[in-house]
Parts: C-alpha cells; structure tokens; sequence
C-alpha cells in the first residue's frame, strides 16, 4: 500500500481527469513518512462545490446563522483560556444538502505561499516560490483572533499563511501553534481584517464525540478539494481505532472521498458536529476508499493547548536565535531500534553557546520547544525561526542515564546570534 502527502498546486490544473495524480508539485518535495506507508495528507485541492449547493449555502447563510453559532458571537470568556465549543450527543438521521450547508461557513481554504532553496542542474541555488493549499476548521473566537483548526503538514514551511472564506474573501494568517507529531496546527487570523459582512456569513464549528462513532455510520467530509473551494462528499465511517506508520494516534478510516486539499478539512457525523479533521488516503492504483481522519475527541488537549499558545510571528532571518548544537534526525525507525525518544539527537554542543550555558550535552535528545514537540531537524528550525537572539526560551530534552534510559528535563536556553 502507497500513501504519500498531497498537496495541490497550479501546475496540476491540466492533469488528466480519468488517472489521479498525487504528490506536490515539481517544485515541491514529496513529504514521506517515516516507515513502510508513504501517506497522502489531504492538504491539497481541487473538488468543486456544486454551482446550485454553493450558491444556495450563501443565499441561506443569514437563515443558518439564526440557528447556528456565528464567529462573532463565539467569544471566549475574558479569564481563563480560549475553549472549543462542543454539541451534544448522539447523531440522527438528517438531510446531507441541510448538513452541508450549515456546516460549510465553518470551512475556510487556506493557502500556503513558501520559498525554499533549490539546486538547479547546474549546481548553482536559486530560490523558488511555492505554493500550496489545504483546508480548516474554524474552531473558536477569543477576544481578538478568529482560531481556526487544520493540519500541520498544510502550513508547515510557510512564509505566508491566507485563509479564504465562505463569502471568498481573503485574510492573512499567522501560526498559533503547530503539532508535528500529531499533524495538527492551529492559525490565527485577526478579528480586525475581518470585513463584517463577511463575520455575518462564517461560524464557529461544533465539536462532537468520536468515541461513540458507530461503524457503518453515515458521514460528510468537506473540503478545498484541488483547490476550487469547497466541497462535500458523503460516506461511512469505515473502521475506527485504525493505525497507520507515521502516526502517533489511531484514526478513522471512511471511504468518504479524501481528495488532495481536503486535509485540515471536517469529518462530520449527521449532527452536523465534527467528529475528525480529515488528513490521508490510501493511495495505490489497487486501492479505493480509504481515507483517514484525525478523531476530534482524542485531539482536544493537543487542540486546546495549541490554541491557547502565544501567536507567533516569524523573526527576519539575520535576527533569529541560534541554539548552539549540531542536530541529527532521530526517526521512529531508529527510536524503535537503539531505544531512543523520537526527536533530535545532539551529536555536538557549541562552546560558550546558549545550549552550553543551560546544560544540554552530547547524547541529549531535544523533543519540544516551548511546549511544541519537535520530531526532526526541520521542526526544530522551523520553530527558532520565531524566537531573536537574545530571546530565552524553554527547551524540553530527554537526557540519557547510565542504564540506557532516559529523563525528560526542561531547560531555559538564551538564544545567541546565529552563525
């Protein structure tokens, strides 16, 4: 079986209709998992809502909104943290176009806009941007900020994040928390550049309880497919409680069609309530109907704790933070192998550093920064990318012991100019 992640891009805009093409574009590097199961993450787009249901769900979105919690009535309490809003129980026999259209305001596109070094035949580098697009959920509100939900392999690598609504209007973006491990991001977009026609169309997302998923229970899953807005197509859920290599958490398997841009996208039960964020198919010429999606009630502390980080803002690059150590990849492969945590591996420590002076040596294994797991070298950069020099930041390393175990400990390392 062949899963990869997919991610839309324009130059798949002439791809033959009769054989789906999958994977990033050429300028883009496929994303592979580390084991046997290359896997699909849904980020990327190309199903088109249906003239008469998109047009429909615009013309009703002031009924709906009656009905429905709007963005600009979902405000979280002015102490204490942002929180998600949860529906009720069990799901009931409804209307798939009545589903749809209620829960499409709550669906946003999100396009991702990145520039990565590239090294052209002749040797020379040259940059080169990208582009790239998936799907979100939008979650909750707090007093400032519109917190929307999607996957972390959609806004990984970003140097600008653009979320388009229901109504198709476009606001720019900025990273609140992200979770490698468990694929899962939440972005922020300021309730300031939101116009108000547009907080008067769009709504916050019901949360419901995957734990009482049925199998052979009827769901939706909508999505930016392929980049032409929103979609929706309608399944079963398939299997629960399903694993897959790469993947810190079991999933829903639904032969609800998961096409490329529908990752960070809603799994909904016949509530109308999200139930999964979708993430990854199968993808083999062999294979049909075999997509999978996060379970919401499994995620919600990583939610919750993600929306409630900081915002982050991405530091000019001659003034970020320098860490101080030479980083090598500790995959799962190798953690299951040598016994290791998953994470970076310290091979060298930088004389009179940062991490010097906070008492990280070599053999350390670091797996978070600020509270954010880091499972690899490019997450670890990715992250000091919003911390300057001079900035003190908590990092959690897991420390080896002389019986081959290991003790997590967090400590506090200034960050030095970088080199």
């Amino acid at each position: 079986m062949d899963n990869q992640y997919s991610y839309y891009t324009p130059e798949q805009d002439d791809m033959n209709y009769q054989t789906e093409r999958r994977g990033r574009s050429d300028r883009k590097k496929d994303k592979k998992v580390p084991t046997v199961i290359k896997v699909i993450g849904l980020g990327i787009i190309f199903g088109i809502v249906a003239s008469a249901s998109f047009q429909t769900s615009n013309i009703i979105a002031g009924k709906f909104l009656k009905t429905a919690p709007k963005a600009a009535e979902q405000k979280a309490d002015s102490v204490g943290s942002t929180q998600l809003t949860t529906g009720s129980g069990k799901a009931v026999a409804s209307d798939i176009s009545e589903i749809a259209k209620n829960a499409m305001p709550s669906v946003v596109s999100i396009t991702n806009m990145s520039v990565k070094q590239v090294q052209s035949f002749f040797g020379g580098i040259h940059e080169q941007e990208s582009e790239s697009a998936g799907s979100g959920i939008i979650i909750a509100q707090n007093e400032t900020e519109l917190l929307i939900l999607t996957n972390n392999h959609v806004v990984e690598g970003n140097d600008t994040l653009t979320v388009s609504f229901i109504d198709e209007e476009s606001v720019t973006a900025n990273i609140k928390g992200t979770d490698s491990v468990r694929d899962l991001a939440v972005i922020a977009v300021q309730l300031k550049d939101i116009k108000e026609s547009t907080r008067d169309k769009i709504a916050v997302a019901q949360m419901g309880d995957s734990t009482q998923l049925q199998v052979g229970e009827q769901v939706i899953a909508i999505g930016n497919a392929l980049g032409y807005g929103q979609s929706v197509t309608t399944g079963i859920v398939s299997a629960t409680q399903r694993t897959l290599d790469g993947f810190d958490s079991e999933l829903i398997q639904t032969d609800a069609a998961i096409n490329p841009g529908n990752s960070g996208g809603a799994l909904l039960n016949a509530n109308g309530e999200v139930i999964g964020v979708n993430t990854i198919k199968v993808a083999t010429d062999v294979v049909e109907g075999m997509g999978y999606a996060i379970p919401i009630s499994d995620a919600q502390d990583v939610i919750t704790n993600l929306m409630n980080q900081k915002t982050k803002t991405k530091v000019a690059e001659g003034m970020q933070g320098y860490l101080g150590i030479q980083p090598v990849d500790v995959s799962e492969d190798s953690a299951q192998m040598y016994g290791m945590p998953t994470g970076v591996y310290v091979s060298e420590v930088v004389s009179g550093s940062g991490a010097q002076a906070a008492g990280i040596t070599k053999g350390c294994i670091i797996t978070a920064i600020e509270g954010t797991p880091i499972n690899s070298t490019d997450a670890l950069r990715e992250q000091l990318q919003y911390y300057k020099a001079g900035e003190t930041i908590k990092v959690t390393v897991q420390v080896p012991k002389n019986n081959g175990e290991y003790k997590s400990k967090t400590v506090e390392v200034k960050l030095g100019k970088n080199r």
